[in-house]
């Protein structure tokens, strides 16, 4: 079975019997409708996902695989901040009249700094150090700018990676402040998993281990019984992933480089509301 799914489930079952409830307190975050979203919370997960055993996507429920891919060549390749940029709808609600979210994600990314070696926004920062200084300690980026904070449509959630080569094994740890577990815990490591296989592959390394470490693992009350629900569905093997091989060039990466093989899924016939 799938060891995305036996962590999944072991995330949700300890969220929902030992976690947190701020049901009543001030909350940001509303529904649509206007409504306060309250969560049921756990401080400080922390999951690890072999990407030499399996590649780490639910089977209990479909993660839309193509989606999350694009978001991320959005982010980290595109290093774009304008939904416009974006094959989904996914930041709808923080864009503004132009498709804008502000100074977030992608670009951050793309802000240079001059180094010895050269002028470097962050991403190509780390292809330097991955391909010239791979026993660094100071392989990093990081999205949480607070001199831009007020001019970003959200907060990052995932906001920062730490890249850590081990011989031929790049190994990295996800830093995420807050995550909607149901709409978008597995969204996040298969789009990291993807990523650490990227910079692996373009740098003459394996991809290596994924950490996740999440500050407020939570899950909406409204999503609570979705959640029971799926994490007593059956659990299939996890599927192979098939990348592209013969691509050297972080840049020439696009969604179809990657395809999943024998993806066996159970289907959620509801729709998941996503609080804003």
């Amino acid at each position: 079975m799938s060891k995305a799914d036996e962590i999944f489930v072991a995330n949700m079952k300890d969220i929902l019997e030992n976690g947190f409830s701020d049901e009543g307190l001030a909350v940001r975050p509303h529904w649509e409708d206007g409504t306060p979203a309250h969560t049921i919370k756990k401080f400080c997960i922390v999951n690890r996902y072999n990407l030499q055993e399996e590649f780490p996507i639910l089977t209990i429920r479909r993660t839309a695989f193509k989606s999350c891919i694009d978001e991320l060549l959005w982010i980290w390749q595109k290093k774009s901040n304008n939904i416009h940029d974006l094959n989904s709808h996914i930041w709808d609600s923080w864009a503004d009249e132009n498709g804008s979210i502000g100074k977030a994600y992608g670009y951050q990314l793309a802000q240079k700094s001059i180094y010895p070696e050269g002028e470097f926004d962050q991403v190509d920062r780390v292809l330097y150090d991955l391909k010239h200084n791979p026993q660094s300690r100071r392989i990093m980026t990081n999205l949480y700018n607070f001199h831009d904070l007020h001019e970003m449509g959200l907060y990052p959630c995932a906001y920062s990676m730490t890249f850590n080569v081990s011989g031929d094994t790049l190994n990295g740890i996800l830093n995420q402040r807050s995550n909607d577990m149901l709409t978008a815990n597995n969204w996040n490591v298969v789009q990291y998993a993807i990523l650490l296989m990227m910079f692996a592959q373009v740098s003459g390394l394996k991809a290596g281990t994924l950490v996740h470490v999440i500050a407020d693992a939570h899950i909406y009350d409204r999503h609570v019984d979705m959640v029971k629900e799926i994490i007593e569905k059956p659990q299939h093997k996890a599927p192979k992933l098939i990348m592209d091989k013969s691509i050297t060039n972080f840049y020439d990466f696009t969604v179809d480089s990657f395809k999943l093989e024998d993806y066996e899924y159970e289907k959620l016939d509801k729709k998941i509301p996503v609080a804003i």
